[in-house]
């Protein structure tokens, strides 16, 4: 992992896991993990654009489950359901095909780093407005001092490394 200081804004420290991904070993390790949060009768796999994609195409081939795009604004084409959020450097929207799901069908949220919850919190929103139930929700990296987790109380979370 790779720490960025003032990106991409002042007073924010980024951290890049694309060095994580990029071996494959250590990817591995990170695909097997997450991949335990896949119970009996998760149908999808849910990642957040745009490091959550590559975990959730992973762990979604890793368990034959299908994988669910969750989109920035402007992305997709036909009827979309959005979520606003608060970053913090900014705000953001994300959005979902509306007819993404059948109503009730399970699902694992997953996406590479928790800081405020922000993010996490919109796409779980957005997904069970689409009709999806969130069996777990899983992280590589967890900014435990920004308080995330309590943002997401309610739902099952995973970190593999809390910072």
């Amino acid at each position: 992992m790779r720490s960025y200081p003032d990106f991409p804004s002042p007073g924010i420290m980024f951290r890049d896991l694309t060095p994580v991904f990029a071996n494959g070993r250590a990817f591995t390790a990170v695909v097997d993990e997450l991949s335990l949060l896949v119970a009996p009768g998760t149908a999808s796999i849910a990642g957040v654009e745009a490091r959550g994609f590559l975990l959730a195409a992973a762990i979604a081939a890793r368990t034959g489950c299908g994988v669910a795009a969750v989109r920035k604004a402007g992305k997709l084409p036909g009827a979309v359901l959005s979520e606003s959020y608060e970053l913090e450097y900014g705000t953001a929207e994300l959005e979902v095909h509306a007819d993404l799901f059948e109503p009730g069908t399970r699902l694992v949220l997953v996406d590479d780093l928790l800081a405020t919850g922000g993010t996490l919190v919109a796409a779980a929103r957005l997904l069970q407005r689409a009709g999806g139930v969130i069996d777990a929700i899983g992280v590589v990296i967890e900014l435990g001092e920004l308080g995330g987790r309590e943002r997401l109380a309610g739902h099952e979370l995973t970190s593999i490394l809390t910072l």
